[in-house]
Order: structure tokens, then C-alpha cells, then sequence
């Protein structure tokens, strides 16, 4: 068995500074596969530099919260706050477990899910994978969905978003509790989880970095977590951009996303994978099935 790695940009589509990143990123780094929010207001420039870089895999970062819908919220209101945009991750969450058993509630997700993916694809790219804003395709409620659409359209990746307690920890060397109880959490579902893509048949990562550093992901801890990679297939997750915005700060007024797209451009970053013997993979596409 070997150490393999994808190594991702997020939120693709935001803002202009974050698509500039995570093109950068792409053509002067290590970056090789992007997650696009297709409802976001610089969706059509991400999609822009998507088409002017064949090799950058890009695929569908599925937002149920948290942002933009696709659908007029009029069509969707269960899933919709006062201003017409999705609710908030905690609040999207209590609603799915007080309306998730009623048929209405879950017509309106589907077709909000079906809409992501008709955009997505209506832009002309091919999908890498399929994954979830703030990670919600894990949820009980969304999971059979995602994944009945996703084979509707032939997209076979699905990111699975559980980290490795040691290795995240030995990587950081910081916050052993919090990764410990999240872990705790995690691993039954994510095995779970893991098991049942599976079985669909959907291509599934064993790994993925930066659930418990998300934000934080810049040269130092980009270096450990590389050194410290499981044997498998891994996914480090990070969210660069090329300077700070009002989508940023809006959500994510700690990341540090200019830290991170320096850290991808690295060259001493390149240099540890290869110190490191691990496989650089360029998106789920060449991947077949689980390494475990």
C-alpha cells in the first residue's frame, strides 16, 4: 500500500479572490482539484478559469447551507432564511432533524440538489467528485440524496471527510482533546458512511486534512501533515485566497487564506511530498475505489 494525496481548494466560486487563489495555486503550486459553489455570486469567473485550465479537476461542493441557493427561494423556503439565502449551518442542521421525516421538506432539498448538479453541469465541466459545503453530505438526511442524483449524472467521487486522530494530532501537535471527542463522533459514522459508498460503488478518499485545522492550513502544518500521512488515500482540504473580501470575512473572519495560498505555492511544500514518498493524485478521476 501506498501514501497517496489530493490536495484541494474549496469554495471555488465565492469570490474572485479565492478563484484567484486556487488558480494560482494550480498553476504555480500543488494544488491540482477544486470543489466549485455553483450558486455563488463569482461562479461564472471561477468557471471561466476552470475551462482555461483543463488540468484542474473541479467538481461540485454541494451548499444546502451556508450561502446561495440555486433555486428562487420562493421555491424553497424550508431551506431559506429572511433573505433569501440558506440557513445557516446550525440552523440548517436543527431543521433537518425537526423536518427531515416530512416529504415536503425533503422534495424542496432534492431539487435544490438537483439544481446544483443541473449548473454545474451546464457550464460544460466534467465533475472530478461530488462533496459538501461545511461537510453536510454526511448527514442522514442529505447523504441518500446526494448520492442518488450523483449516479443520476455519472459523478463517482464522493469525499469522505473523517480525519485520523494520531496523525492529525502528531501533524498539529495541539488541541488533542477536541480532535479526540470529534474523532469519537466521527469514526463510527464516518466508517459508516464509508461502508455505504462503497457498496454504490462511488470512489471514496480514506482520509481527509484540515477538518480540525480548517483555516489554518499554512507551510508549517501543509509540511506535517504531508510527513505524517497515513498509508492510503488521503485529501488535504484548504481555502486560499489572494486577499480578504466581504465573502470571506462575512463566515470565515479567522481563516487565514492568504497563509494558505502561500503555503501551496511553497516550494518547499512540492519538495515534501517527494521527500516524503507520497503519490500526488490530480483528483479523484484517476482513482479507483477505496485503497482499503
Amino acid at each position: 500500500m501506498t501514501k497517496r494525496v489530493i490536495i484541494t481548494g474549496d469554495d471555488f466560486g465565492l469570490a474572485v479572490p479565492v478563484n484567484e487563489a486556487i488558480e494560482l495555486a494550480h498553476r504555480e503550486g500543488v494544488l491540482t482539484t477544486t470543489s466549485l459553489l455553483v450558486g455563488e455570486a463569482a461562479a461564472a469567473d471561477a468557471i471561466e478559469r476552470a475551462h482555461r485550465n483543463p488540468a484542474l479537476r473541479v467538481g461540485l461542493h454541494l451548499a444546502v447551507c451556508d450561502g446561495r441557493a440555486t433555486l428562487p427561494a420562493s421555491e424553497i423556503p424550508t431551506l431559506t432564511n429572511a433573505r433569501g439565502e440558506l440557513h445557516h449551518p446550525i440552523v440548517a442542521l436543527v431543521k433537518l432533524f425537526l423536518l427531515g421525516w416530512l416529504p415536503e421538506h425533503n422534495r424542496q432539498l432534492e431539487a435544490e440538489i438537483r439544481a446544483q448538479f443541473a449548473a454545474f453541469f451546464a457550464a460544460d465541466l466534467q465533475a472530478d467528485h461530488v462533496n459538501g459545503h461545511n461537510n453536510m453530505q454526511l448527514h442522514p438526511v442529505v447523504l441518500p440524496i446526494l448520492m442518488r442524483v450523483a449516479r443520476e449524472h455519472g459523478v463517482r467521487a464522493v469525499r469522505l471527510p473523517y480525519e485520523p486522530l494520531m496523525a492529525s494530532w502528531r501533524a498539529a501537535r495541539h488541541g488533542f482533546l477536541l480532535r479526540f471527542c470529534v474523532w469519537l463522533v466521527m469514526r463510527p459514522w464516518g466508517a459508516y458512511v464509508k461502508r455505504r459508498l462503497l457498496r454504490e460503488g462511488f470512489v471514496v478518499n480514506d482520509y481527509l486534512f484540515g477538518v480540525y485545522d480548517c483555516g489554518a492550513m499554512n507551510q508549517a502544518l501543509l509540511r506535517s501533515i504531508i510527513w505524517n500521512l497515513p498509508e492510503g488515500l488521503s485529501e488535504i482540504h484548504c481555502h486560499p485566497a489572494t486577499r480578504r473580501c466581504p465573502e470571506i470575512d462575512k463566515n470565515m473572519p479567522n481563516y487565514g487564506h492568504e497563509a494558505e495560498l502561500e503555503a501551496l505555492t511553497d516550494p518547499a511544500v512540492r519538495e515534501a511530498l517527494v521527500l516524503a514518498n507520497v503519490e500526488a493524485v490530480a483528483g479523484f478521476g484517476g482513482v479507483r475505489g477505496s485503497v482499503t
